[in-house]
């Protein structure tokens, strides 16, 4: 269920908290925003898909959303919240080079078909990961969501439907935004910090929305194409091949068949950490 890339305009309203102090540790984590979107199209298990590009160009094409997205749910626009972090023009791209760190995320969760695989592989090697989950699939696996908290997880907002958010008013924005924010905090006592919008579509409502709701924009620097099903090789190549510090990498728990991504992940993550890389998140 997903993709991830452009930007363009928006404003909102919300109970802003206060944690004012929370938003200067923020901006200096995750500090590197490249002029460009994150590289390639972002994933979304969807048929159809334009076939993965190759170097830097692959880093300005959209995608297209799919059919494969459940049917939006959400009815009313949730109440604001906390602390707001710097409003960006671009998403953050990778952390800052603290050594030989990298972050892997996963998005369109939680599934269980696929995600309690990924938590046990995690698990097997003492690492953290960021989630970003799905509001619409959070609802129906809040034991899931507890897992990742109690793991030492992240968890992200990736808006409740999976959206393209460029076509969306800024109200629905919100909506998508702000009733993921609800359900995560509901389940493990906080909100997101973390969003990703699906496809990497951003745009300007969708920053200054997130940052309302006190969340920074997070992208990607490695996009494992794992949405496509290239094979559990192919992924395992692209991470390798990917891997440097302050890389961010951008595979799924759910939206398809993730079964390729679930074994990749067991080839790749011990040999990241044979590599000498410490496999990190975001303290915020």
């Amino acid at each position: 269920m997903e993709k991830d890339q452009p930007l363009v305009p928006r404003r909102s309203v919300l109970r802003v908290a206060a944690a004012l102090s929370g938003a200067a540790v923020l901006g200096g984590l995750l500090a590197t925003e490249r002029s460009g979107m994150p590289e390639r199209a972002a994933p979304g298990g969807r048929p159809g898909a334009a076939p993965p590009a190759r170097g830097p160009e692959a880093a300005a094409r959209p995608q297209q959303a799919s059919a494969y997205r459940l049917q939006p749910m959400t009815a009313q626009a949730p109440l604001a919240r906390r602390a707001l972090p710097p409003v960006r023009t671009r998403p953050l791209l990778e952390l800052p080079g603290e050594g030989r760190t990298m972050v892997l995320t996963f998005d369109d969760g939680p599934d269980p078909r696929y995600t309690p695989a990924v938590l046990e592989t995690l698990r097997a090697h003492g690492v953290p990961a960021m989630f970003f989950v799905c509001g619409e699939m959070a609802r129906y696996h809040p034991d899931l969501l507890r897992e990742m908290a109690d793991g030492g997880h992240l968890i992200g907002n990736h808006t409740w439907s999976h959206p393209l958010v460029p076509g969306l008013a800024p109200s629905a924005i919100r909506r998508e935004l702000g009733r993921t924010s609800d359900i995560v905090e509901k389940t493990v006592g906080a909100a997101p910090r973390w969003y990703r919008a699906p496809y990497g579509a951003w745009n300007k409502h969708s920053f200054e929305i997130g940052a309302e709701l006190g969340m920074e924009p997070l992208a990607w620097t490695v996009d494992t194409l794992d949405w496509t099903e290239p094979g559990t090789g192919t992924i395992v190549r692209r991470v390798m091949d990917g891997a440097a510090p302050g890389v961010v990498v951008l595979s799924h728990d759910a939206g398809g068949d993730r079964s390729q991504s679930v074994a990749a992940l067991r080839r790749y993550l011990p040999r990241l950490v044979d590599a000498g890389y410490r496999i990190t998140v975001p303290r915020v």
